[in-house]
């Protein structure tokens, strides 16, 4: 009964690798010729791009064309190693392990199947070689293992990253003379010639930030950035009443103040203390720059008037101590 079901196991495995094959090399060669269309059309395009001086679009362009090409190269890759296992299939039915004149086309088709979308019959033949040579076998071709016998052709074909840089300007100009343009490249070598900075490392300099503003009137955080403890605070506000002179006339002080506070918050471009240096380049100051030195005025403005409140207050306890003794 075990010969019985080999036997008949054998006989499907070889008719069902036969049809799926069949249909694997007249699908390749109908999206070959409907690939090469393409290719043709995306040429002309980007031809007319070079012409109209659209180079920044020719340049991406160009990556299709080399992708498009690479895909078919692959194709006439594994439409001859289709053809080849096909005209193999009865060394392959009667031999349990896979002969070593076939390692490489078996290998390469295992591999192309998950990376050709366009080519379903290809997973079919993958899955049945996975039934008779076991996932090993598969998984050693599909991982690019030491022991795998993948063509190199197929795997740089099909690999999934950026041309370089020489063979985008290649292919430009094989277009470019190909469809009788006058096309000066000096522009994109040098656009391919750059060296782009990697922001995302961080081990570029932060060119593009702006001056940083430290601000040395805000004294409600110290240097430690903890906040004050209202204590602190209170010792504070006493150390800025008992520096203020004691007046007779509150309503001076006060104006005092106030002139004080316009002085405080005039222009940048005003003030005679401001760097000389950006007085002589005739530079203007950035907004950020304008909005911290403006909330710096203001928060002086306020700690001010809040000082001669209390110093007001301070007056007012001592005119009134004098009244009350003569009242006494």
């Amino acid at each position: 009964m075990s010969v019985l079901n080999s036997l008949f196991n054998r006989a499907t495995l070889g008719a069902r690798c036969k049809t799926c094959l069949n249909l694997a090399i007249s699908r390749i060669k109908l999206l070959h010729n409907k690939r090469e269309l393409q290719l043709k059309n995306m040429r002309k395009e980007i031809s007319q791009y070079l012409q109209t001086g659209q180079e920044a679009i020719a340049r991406i362009r160009v990556e299709h064309v080399i992708r498009e090409q690479n895909i078919l190269a692959a194709y006439e890759i594994i439409e001859l190693f289709c053809e080849f296992v096909l005209a193999r299939v009865p060394i392959l039915e009667t031999q349990r392990n896979c002969p070593s004149e076939l390692q490489e086309a078996v290998a390469s088709i295992i591999f192309a199947s998950p990376r050709c979308s366009d080519l379903p019959e290809l997973m079919q033949v993958r899955n049945l070689f996975t039934a008779k040579y076991g996932k090993e076998f598969t998984l050693a071709a599909s991982e690019l293992r030491p022991d795998s016998s993948v063509n190199r052709t197929i795997i740089e074909k099909l690999a999934v990253r950026a041309p370089p840089a020489d063979l985008k300007l290649k292919i430009l100009k094989a277009i470019a003379q190909e469809y009788n343009v006058e096309w000066d490249s000096s522009n994109t070598e040098a656009e391919f010639s750059k060296k782009h900075e990697d922001l995302l490392d961080g081990s570029t300099p932060s060119k593009l930030q702006g001056p940083v503003v430290e601000s040395s009137v805000d004294m409600s955080l110290p240097k430690s950035g903890l906040p004050v403890s209202p204590i602190k605070e209170n010792q504070k506000d006493q150390m800025l009443v008992a520096s203020i002179p004691s007046v007779s006339n509150a309503s001076a002080l006060m104006s005092g103040v106030s002139l004080e506070g316009t002085k405080k918050i005039e222009p940048l471009s005003t003030q005679k203390g401001g760097p000389p240096s950006d007085e002589k380049a005739g530079t203007s100051w950035s907004s950020s720059d304008v909005l911290e030195r403006a909330r710096a005025a203001i928060a002086s403005a306020e700690r001010a008037s809040a000082a001669a409140r209390a110093a007001a207050e301070l007056v007012n306890v001592r005119l009134d101590r004098p009244a009350s003794n003569t009242k006494s």
